[in-house]
């Protein structure tokens, strides 16, 4: 049976780019497929002698048809997951005046933000339903080829649950694509240390502020009780990815050290795990 992956998602959002990054990984990239030749497609690629065994497919403008297609793939046997691509309005649109493409749904809204804002609306099963949601809002080419190579690439972890562990900063906006939001803004906050303020979470003297306090490891090893209990049920559902975010003020201090904590305690519990710091760097 194949390994198929469906990409979806916002037009402009990067399911081209997320094409030629799979198909570098050695998948077989077939991109902007109607949505009706999808069980034409699997079944040659299924055919006795094939040498396909991971199969991407970009969809084309039937987004929404592609759900029941994924259950009778998956009741067929295939291993089927789905990548929904995902960026702001605002970006949407500094990429649409960048490019001077017109938006697929140009010709059903008075204007871009229209469009844009309908297929956000049509989109929304779909996103629900996605294995795997990426915000492509701040990333460059290569922060998401990073991302796509950690989820996507052919290697042992690839049947497991992959959890991706985030920091993020509440006064940069909440990440879209997280599953599970926590908020450790409770703890105290370096940045009002002024040897601390220009370090941030990676560095030992931060790291130790923050987590050799009483309220920070009754904190983790809560939240690690939660996880340890939560983890292997979806991974018994059938969840291909789960993001977790955890937030502070900027994003640089309490939740970078936060999530490096967290994520050492999840390895050591035999679960794959992967670190990002989204607003690290500002």
């Amino acid at each position: 049976m194949a390994d198929i992956l469906l990409i979806t998602g916002m037009s402009g959002a990067g399911r081209s780019g997320a094409a030629a990054v799979l198909e570098d990984l050695g998948w077989y990239v077939i991109d902007n497929l109607p949505t009706s030749l999808v069980d034409t497609i699997v079944d040659l690629v299924s055919m006795p002698g094939s040498d396909i065994d991971r199969l991407a497919l970009v969809a084309g403008r039937q987004h929404v048809e592609l759900l029941p297609k994924v259950s009778a793939l998956r009741a067929a046997g295939h291993r089927v997951r789905m990548l929904f691509l995902d960026a702001s309005d605002t970006a949407l649109v500094k990429r649409y005046d960048a490019t001077r493409r017109k938006h697929p749904l140009d010709s059903e809204a008075s204007g871009l933000v229209e469009a844009i804002q309908l297929e956000r609306h049509l989109l929304e099963p779909v996103k629900a339903a996605a294995d795997l949601v990426i915000d492509t809002t701040e990333l460059n080419v290569h922060q998401l080829k990073a991302k796509l190579v950690l989820a996507f690439d052919d290697d042992s972890e690839s049947n497991r649950l992959q959890i991706a562990v985030e920091s993020f900063g509440y006064k940069h906006g909440l990440p879209i694509d997280a599953d599970i939001v926590m908020d450790v803004r409770f703890l105290p906050n370096p940045h009002w240390d002024e040897a601390l303020r220009p370090l941030t979470g990676h560095d030992p003297t931060v790291r130790d502020f923050v987590l050799e306090r009483a309220q920070a490891s009754d904190f983790l090893d809560r939240f690690e009780g939660l996880m340890a209990g939560l983890l292997p049920a979806y991974e018994a559902e059938g969840k291909s990815y789960l993001t977790m975010a955890i937030g502070c003020t900027g994003g640089r201090h309490r939740s970078v050290a936060v999530v490096e904590e967290m994520a050492r305690r999840l390895r050591d519990r035999g679960f794959a795990v992967r670190t990002s710091h989204r607003d690290l760097s500002r």
